[in-house]
């Protein structure tokens, strides 16, 4: 059974997450990690969850930005999209 303290109750597999999953998962894990509460051997592994986790958001991230299009209105009138430049 699971304490309030366990760095992660749910062990899913992170690539299956949604970004917000695993944001909430994410915030989670930094909690337990600030309270102080776990053992060294679950912070361990709770840190290296939570760097997993990051990762899996950051690229979420870039798909969702890579997938923004920009949508103008051309001189006569007409629409046309173009790929979302920084």
């Amino acid at each position: 059974m699971t304490t309030p303290h366990s760095p992660s109750p749910n062990l899913t597999d992170i690539s299956i997450l949604s970004f917000e999953k695993a944001m909430e998962e994410l915030e989670q894990i930094i909690r337990n990690l600030e309270n102080g509460k776990i053992s060294l051997e679950e912070s361990i592994a709770a840190y290296e969850r939570g760097v997993a986790l990051k990762n899996h958001c950051e690229t979420k991230l870039n798909d969702a930005r890579m997938k923004i299009e920009k949508i103008s209105l051309g001189p006569n009138g007409a629409l046309s999209v173009q790929p979302f430049e920084e």
